[in-house]
């Protein structure tokens, strides 16, 4: 049963996109970002926030770039990026590796020195180990998520069950 779901078993799972020492993450040769946006960096539908402001800021500071991947319509994610005023690719069709790619090529950076960061395992994860990158899931900001979005959630639930477990026993060794 492991085995099964070892494809979508992120690198990494922490609390929020807000926790991550992206100044360590240079030092260890980093420098590209690909972000989702709902649930990673703000509220679903929701607009760019002062937290979400400062990040982009402290990016630019530590000579990060970064690109928005999101699989929403261009409106939702021009609207987000307004006071962000980074580089975006809209209707990504994430899993798909094709804008995971573009995004690195727009950025500067390749699979070596990029990190992908989003809250889904089924798209934003599986895209991001599909094209070889380093990737990290974090937990949803919000809860309250669309129909098709929740059913996926109790799917992820299983796969984060195994991954736990694959954590434990590796952490025991």
């Amino acid at each position: 049963m492991k085995k099964m779901f070892d494809k979508f078993f992120p690198d990494e799972y922490v609390a929020s996109t807000y926790v991550i020492p992206f100044e360590k993450l240079y030092e260890k040769g980093y420098r590209g970002v690909i972000f989702d946006i709902d649930n990673t960096l703000v509220p679903h539908g929701a607009p760019a926030d002062e937290r979400a402001k400062k990040l982009f800021r402290r990016l630019e500071e530590i000579g990060i770039q970064s690109c928005l991947i999101s699989n929403n319509q261009e409106p939702r994610v021009k609207m987000f990026n307004e006071e962000i005023g980074t580089h975006y690719i809209f209707n990504a069709h994430k899993p798909s590796r094709k804008n995971y790619i573009r995004a690195m090529e727009i950025m500067g950076t390749d699979r070596t020195n990029t990190v992908f960061i989003g809250d889904q395992l089924f798209t934003d994860v599986w895209g991001a180990k599909r094209t070889g990158i380093h990737n990290i899931l974090v937990r949803p900001i919000y809860p309250k998520e669309e129909i098709q979005i929740v059913l996926k959630r109790y799917l992820e639930k299983i796969v984060l069950y195994f991954y736990k477990k694959a954590q434990k026993r590796t952490d025991a060794e």
